[in-house]
């Protein structure tokens, strides 16, 4: 039978229509946004009023290494420019989180315990370890040494001021304090020490080590959510001038530039250290693995100062050992000219000398093309057990060979991948300083994002699977009962890594790579980078400068993969094959098979055998209602007179709407890709049809065929149907002769 092509245009413009189903997937989210104001507006930028506080530090400490703990004091300097006056101020105790009446403690939730289990591990499965930690303050006072009132409530410390800040004033807090440090084999804390018995030596990575300030911003006021392991840190920027007093034979690094190398340094470290900042082409060594062994056997009775500062730093950390390498190499950037230098013990030799430095040059190089050039001096690279941790200008990370040096690629991509990473954190959240205790996602993800970026770019044979569309599938087809919404806080986050990292890295790869397409993605993300550098975003400001940047409606984009669960799978559910023929053109119908266009009276095809159908394309009426133009009808039935039209009927199955990357095989081998946007679902969110025009007659149909979008279920995606993907493989296995 015949059908003419205006019946078939309105048979599938009502079948749509009739089977709408609308749950608000393209709506705008201008109701799960905060309302645009003069701090921060609509278009995603800081206001013209846009303020955030400062807090400086002067920091003297000793670290004590024969009972692991560290003394201090410190001086905070803080400036109150919110449009608002304070009468006291909130300050971080992160190190209560270790004592012994912590709530981390209290809330540790085990649902079964094994039949069996090392002796190690059990005051961590009970949550009961001996170990006495936390803050001890001794002394909280205003800059004239009069003690102040304060309050400690867990991990947070209410001090009551003197005398009231007001808008543009500040005030100076006095603290002393002092804390024993953790064994982190026992409770992989994010510092700590590392004890090495073969040769009894500690190798300290400190961080969490001082009082803190917490933010104070035109969101939420105080962020004072209690620190329970997970949620990381909200920080405020400031300068830094920190002395740390360590023994004499221990060499130490920190965030920020050293400033008395001559007097804790020797006449030729020093002399290799300034070599090292005109090295561009490699690493020099600084201190040698040769000496850092002697050095091992050292116990020196005297002690050395190490003076460090740093300039508009959200936070400081820094190392200690005698058992530390050290090396360094120049980066030319455009503007600025940091040293990368690594340190670590000979266990991390020879991977960590052929590595390390190399890994921290290739993360500056594309990571300030991508957001903002990097600015501080120095990106330090830390070598001890089990760990991946940032800070400013200083992370530490795994990667450790066997004892005879050997190690397997797998080592070697692993520590590349987390010195990457954590470096990179330097970007996101060191310098666009997003509220880490709240959205995990607005670092790790986009951090992660980073990271596979620069291990594609610079790592061609390091095998990507962690971060991209393809690879977050099995996560996302998982039991919802155990998933969470990225849009999650972060101490209420289920399989933490997948939703906090990987998911929002794949969901930054489908937006680039196939929604956006590179340039505009490029170009909003950079933009995003430079507004907020030494601000406090966000996710409202991310969302909204990617749209204002592009010109990209995203807001679908962003209610489905970052506010719910839903995952993509696209069922290419039926096939229909029709030729056009002119009415006078003669054409034989050489098939005569009848394929109901709505799909109403027969069961779904499963391939091309039933053959096409013909729909006749007839001359133009003369009733074109006030129109006094006419079509050239001789040319459209030139055109058209024999071509081929296919209509894919596709379903949602997921629920997650997306992009429809189409994949043509032709009976001549050829093959093409059509790329539909997301907006096709915006009529109905559950299903929908395509209509596409041929010149070539198709042998076989692919949905996603390179796993662009994270569509979960490849098998539904084929046509020609199948019993399952093998077949689909076996098909590509013959067509490319392998």
């Amino acid at each position: 039978m015949r059908k003419q092509l205006s019946a078939l245009l309105t048979l599938l413009a009502f079948a749509t229509s009739a089977q709408e189903v609308f749950t608000g997937k393209f709506e705008q989210m201008d109701n799960l946004l905060p309302t645009p104001n003069a701090y921060r507006t609509g278009s995603g930028e800081p206001g013209p009023s846009y303020w955030q506080q400062q807090a400086d530090y002067d920091i003297e400490l000793t670290l004590n290494d024969k009972n692991q703990s560290i003394t201090g004091k410190e001086t905070i300097t803080y400036y109150n420019n919110a449009p608002s006056t304070l009468k006291y101020v909130w300050i971080q105790l992160d190190q209560n989180m270790r004592a012994r009446d912590s709530d981390t403690q209290k809330i540790s939730a085990r649902k079964e315990l094994p039949d069996s289990i090392e002796a190690r591990w059990v005051d961590y499965v009970t949550s009961n370890s001996e170990f006495d930690g936390g803050f001890n303050i001794s002394k909280v006072a205003d800059g004239s040494g009069k003690d102040l009132k304060y309050t400690i409530n867990k991990t947070m410390m209410r001090v009551e001021l003197g005398a009231p800040i007001k808008t543009g004033e500040q005030t100076k807090l006095m603290i002393d304090w002092s804390y024993n440090i953790n064994d982190r084999m026992d409770d992989f804390g994010r510092s700590g020490y590392e004890y090495f018995d073969k040769d009894d030596n500690y190798l300290y990575t400190i961080a969490q080590f001082y009082p803190r300030m917490a933010v104070y911003d035109d969101f939420n006021g105080w962020q004072n959510k209690q620190f329970l392991g997970d949620g990381e840190f909200a920080l405020t920027f400031g300068d830094y001038n920190v002395k740390i007093t360590a023994p004499a034979d221990h060499l130490v690094g920190a965030t920020g530039t050293l400033q008395n190398p001559k007097e804790v340094l020797t006449d030729e470290q020093l002399k290799r250290f300034e070599k090292a900042k005109k090295s561009f082409d490699k690493p020099v060594i600084i201190v040698t693995e040769k000496e850092a062994i002697a050095n091992e056997s050292s116990r020196s009775t005297k002690s050395k100062t190490w003076e460090f500062y740093a300039e508009n730093v959200r936070d400081f950390a820094f190392i200690s050992s005698r058992k530390f390498i050290w090396d360094a190499q120049a980066v030319q950037l455009e503007n600025y000219t940091p040293l990368a230098m690594s340190y670590y013990p000979k266990e991390g030799n020879p991977l960590w000398e052929e590595e390390s430095t190399k890994a921290v040059v290739n993360t500056l190089d594309t990571y300030s093309r991508m957001s903002i050039e990097y600015p501080y001096p120095v990106a330090i690279s830390v070598h001890t057990a089990s760990i991946g941790m940032e800070y400013p200008m200083i992370c530490f990370n795994f990667g450790r060979p066997n004892d005879d040096g050997t190690y397997t690629d797998s080592k070697k991509w692993g520590m590349i991948g987390v010195i990457v990473h954590e470096v990179g954190h330097n970007f996101f959240p060191m310098i666009v300083n997003s509220d880490e205790r709240q959205w995990t996602w607005m670092d790790e993800g986009l951090n992660t994002f980073l990271e596979t970026v620069t291990c594609m770019e610079h790592y061609p044979d390091m095998p990507i699977n962690y971060g991209t569309p393809s690879t977050i599938t099995k996560y996302m087809s998982g039991d919802k009962d155990y998933i969470r919404p990225i849009m999650t806080n972060s101490e209420n986050i289920t399989q933490f890594g997948n939703n906090a990292y990987a998911k929002p890295s794949a969901a930054l790869f489908l937006l680039r790579e196939t929604i956006m397409g590179p340039e505009l993605f490029d170009y909003a993300f950079k933009e995003y980078s430079e507004r907020w550098a030494f601000k406090h975003p966000k996710p409202g400001d991310f969302f909204r400068t990617m749209e204002d940047a592009s010109a990209v409606d995203l807001d679908w984009f962003w209610k489905g993969w970052f506010y719910t669960t839903d995952n993509v799978d696209v069922n290419l559910s039926n096939v229909r094959w029709y030729k056009f023929r002119g009415e006078e053109s003669g054409f034989e119908n050489k098939v005569q098979a009848a394929v109901n266009i709505d799909g109403d009276s027969e069961e779904p095809n499963t391939d091309f055998s039933k053959g096409f159908e013909e729909i006749v394309i007839t001359r133009s009426g003369e009733n074109n209602g006030e129109w006094r133009s006419r079509k050239d009808d001789g040319k459209i039935l030139d055109r058209t007179d024999g071509k081929n039209v296919y209509v894919l009927d596709l379903k949602n199955e997921g629920g997650l709407v997306s992009p429809i990357l189409v994949e043509w095989t032709y009976a001549d081998g050829t093959k093409e890709t059509d790329v539909i946007p997301a907006e096709i679902w915006r009529k109905n969110e559950l299903e929908t049809s395509k209509v596409f025009l041929k010149d070539k007659e198709v042998v076989n149909i692919v949905i996603d065929p390179e796993k662009k979008t994270a569509d979960i279920n490849t098998e539904n995606n084929v046509f020609p149907k199948r019993e399952g993907a093998s077949k689909f493989d076996k098909f590509k296995e013959g067509k490319d002769g392998k």
